[in-house]
């Protein structure tokens, strides 16, 4: 035996057994007989338990037992089996059902164990005297009838030999257990949920069953299994880690429970979140998932997976609301970590979406509440070369709709994981947010529920996002997919693509903005041809041949698709564009041309605030001055004038607002025209519709430079812009504004133009350049 199989058992001991079959009562015996040479003087007496919940007999039972000597000590016990020697298909079937899938069935445990004796062994949790374990149960539920001490008493001992388990297998197959029970006799629970109107305990026990999760032993196994299984169809096996990143974040999760947010392009984020805690032996974490994503065979085992299934609209539901809060809470208070993506939903434009907080302010209260000393928000940074599901998210921004999950959704999405490479994974765990950093000590200013306690769970939220953002390494994919939508379908040589993406790569660098190693090989012409391959057959570049030499393209049914990766790096060169804007307004400007500049710098990062995410006021004044101060004497140049301006936009590298900004301008743009001729109360959908209309037209009328503007997903935040500007909102003067809006946009889309005449200019140079560099020497015909 080892340490943890043998208590110490001094005088009266009652050892709760739990054992349901022939061969474990034997297992039982043995061990019981063996306490009992060991410790001779003790009183050793055994209340055999069945697996399953006790029945009202057996209850009595041990009723009596605990009334006979507050002094005696409570010793339970359990046969732990391990995991060798099943088939999988019994393990799985196991799975499903719901039963233990280490645990041999009943009838084939004795000729295991005639084979190999080491399957199974008797272990002990840590023991409890009577009086203890009573003040505990008078703590937290206030007391009551003796068979609600006696079940007390059991949930405490299967927790302790639980626990005994998890030490023998590792930290990684912790689960959540008799979360119901402890939750509904808990006298916290009970009195919040006596102040929920209409609430009763048995709506409150429906919505625990629907919310229970818990991982089988088998399934802590099999689901890391079955998702490289899921991602290894059409990438890379081997995922991109920071190696160093994933030591700070081991550290840190030694400490403190943690909730791990991450970034979600795509339906495969969190089984490569599984495998990824896996492989590095890091501590799992308990995701919550929407309820859409329950359906058949799945549910089930998704549930015994660590998987927590919320519905989507519970705002209605104050019962089920307090339940999803105080569930949390206990979760919390267990030191289980969580996991959920911090946008809520994925993002089908390729950027990130703004952080939800339902769940993070759940997690906040429990912190306040005082659950735990400190919580850590985790980033977690999950990206890809490229997705299959870059199709379905460009039907969507063309106004299509989601199809429904189920099973023959899953069989399509695995068979379409199949169908080709789509190169690699990339995870990144950058440093942890502390929730104590932002709240104070538990229990301490701001007060839970206030305008300063939101103000701080904002900020805590965008300080996530805004790791997640920095540590993305930027792709191969994305910056060739940049420079191909700015053409406007026309295609270019491998020598023009490579020749052209230098300046950004040497911005990038610049900027230590983290590279793949796929991007790196953009040195290199051959890196940039096995990009462009990589993309090839309208994914979303087209290949043509039978010419002097291959040319790349993106036609414009496939700008939607080439937008999703392009949109992806946007963030790393979001001031720089901002800049380039804000130096062409100068031209238009009247008087201080410097306040000008910094106007238009402010009013931009205005504009787009429901796109990307800034840092904040100071700290993006600072960010545009380290831009400009590449630049010798920039601001006596912005004074001087257009010529000034000029000079620094002509020597500027790389030109990149009209590649990055423009689809989103004109999206506001076609807004902003349809409001002109407008109700002032025009609903969200038609808006959208009409917006849609126009912008088709637009598109058809050579009006726009971009297919990729005419988007429902454009136009939703577009909404959120004219809102926010005070634009769907009744006055004598909205006719005036509203066009007056629409003259900005246009002007900002001018200012665009102009920075692309200048791009134009500058490629034309290189390419001239380049030409006149491979022109042979006429003597020896070299190049």
């Amino acid at each position: 035996m080892t340490e943890h199989d043998a208590p110490a058992i001094d005088g009266a001991a009652l050892v709760l057994a739990s054992v349901s079959s022939a061969a474990e009562l034997d297992l039982l015996n043995a061990w019981v007989d063996e306490q009992r040479r060991a410790h001779p003087d003790a009183d050793i007496e055994v209340l055999q338990l069945p697996r399953e919940e006790p029945p009202a007999p057996v209850v009595a039972q041990l009723v009596d037992q605990l009334a006979r000597d507050q002094d005696r000590t409570v010793v339970p016990v359990r046969v732990f089996w391990n995991a060798a020697g099943l088939p999988t298909r019994v393990k799985v079937v196991g799975l499903l059902a719901g039963r233990d899938t280490y645990r041999p069935p009943e009838m084939l445990q004795r000729r295991i164990l005639q084979r190999d004796p080491s399957r199974a062994r008797v272990v002990a949790g840590e023991p409890a005297q009577v009086s203890a374990l009573r003040e505990q149960w008078q703590e937290n539920t206030g007391g009551g009838h003796p068979r609600d001490f006696a079940r007390f008493v059991l949930r405490r001992a299967e927790l302790a030999v639980e626990r005994i388990e998890y030490r023998l297998l590792g930290p990684e197959y912790k689960s959540p257990r008799l979360i119901k029970p402890e939750m509904l006799s808990s006298a916290r629970f009970r009195d919040g949920l006596a102040k929920v109107p209409g609430a009763t305990v048995d709506a409150a026990g429906a919505i625990l069953d629907e919310l229970a999760t818990g991982w089988s032993r088998f399934s802590v196994d099999l689901i890391p299994s079955f998702s490289r299984f899921l991602y290894g169809r059409g990438f890379d096996p081997q995922i991109d880690y920071d190696t160093d990143q994933v030591e700070t974040m081991r550290t840190a999760l030694e400490t403190h429970p943690a909730v791990m947010l991450w970034s979600h392009r795509s339906n495969l984020d969190s089984a490569v979140l599984t495998v990824a805690l896996q492989e590095n032996q890091l501590p799992r974490a308990h995701l919550f998932a929407g309820i859409n994503m329950s359906f058949g065979f799945m549910g089930p085992l998704l549930r015994r997976s660590g998987v927590i299934f919320i519905r989507r609209n519970v705002g209605s539901d104050p019962v089920y609301k307090y339940v999803l809060k105080e569930y949390v809470g206990y979760l919390v208070a267990k030191r289980f970590n969580l996991s959920w993506s911090i946008e809520g939903t994925r993002s089908r434009t390729g950027k990130m979406l703004p952080p939800k907080l339902g769940l993070l302010s759940y997690v906040a209260d429990a912190y306040v509440e005082g659950r735990s000393e400190d919580i850590l928000l985790q980033p977690v940074s999950i990206s890809f070369d490229q997705l299959h599901e870059t199709a379905e998210y460009a039907a969507y921004a063309r106004g299509g709709e989601k199809a429904p999950e189920g099973v023959g959704w899953l069989y399509n999405y695995i068979k379409a994981q199949g169908e080709r490479n789509f190169g690699k994974i990339y995870v990144r765990f950058p440093a942890a947010v502390s929730m104590r950093d932002y709240l104070g000590e538990p229990g301490s200013e701001p007060a839970e529920g206030s305008a300063e306690f939101r103000l701080a769970l904002q900020k805590m939220a965008f300080e996530v996002a805004w790791r997640i953002l920095r540590t993305t390494p930027i792709n191969a994919t994305a910056l060739v997919s940049a420079l191909l939508l700015t053409t406007r379908g026309a295609a270019m040589t491998v020598g023009q693509v490579h020749h052209t993406l230098q300046d950004s790569l040497d911005y990038l660098e610049r900027k230590n903005t983290p590279l793949t190693e796929s991007t790196r090989r953009l040195r290199s012409t051959d890196g940039v041809r096995a990009a462009l391959d990589a993309l090839s057959g309208g994914q979303p570049v087209t290949r043509t041949d039978g010419g002097r030499e291959p040319v790349w393209r993106i036609k414009p049914e496939d700008e939607l698709q080439g937008a999703f990766y392009r949109n992806t790096l946007i963030h790393a060169f979001l001031e720089t564009s901002i800049v380039e804007l804000a130096l062409a307004s100068v031209a238009r400007a009247d008087g201080d041309r410097l306040t000008a500049f910094w106007d238009q710098a402010m009013r931009l990062r205005d504009l787009l605030k429901f796109e990307f995410y800034f840092a904040d006021t100071a700290a993006f004044r600072r960010n545009i001055a380290e831009e400009m101060d590449w630049h010798a004497n920039w601001e006596d140049s912005v004074s001087a004038g257009v010529a000034g301006v000029n000079t620094l936009l002509e020597a500027k590298r790389p030109m990149m607002a009209h590649a990055m900004l423009r689809p989103f301008i004109e999206a506001y743009s076609i807004v902003a025209d349809v409001l002109c001729d407008a109700s002032a109360d025009i609903g969200e959908k038609e808006l959208t519709e009409r917006a849609l209309g126009l912008g088709r037209q637009y598109a058809a009328q050579k009006l726009i430079r971009s297919n990729e503007a005419v988007s429902a997903l454009l136009f939703t935040t577009a909404r959120q812009v004219v809102a926010d500007q005070g634009l769907l909102t009744a006055s004598a003067d909205l006719p005036e504004r509203r066009r007056a809006f629409r003259a900005e946009l246009r002007a900002i889309l001018a200012d665009m133009d102009r920075l692309n005449t200048i791009s134009l200019r500058q490629f034309i140079s290189r390419e001239t350049q380049r030409s006149s560099d491979r022109v042979p020497d006429p003597d020896t015909g070299e190049h």
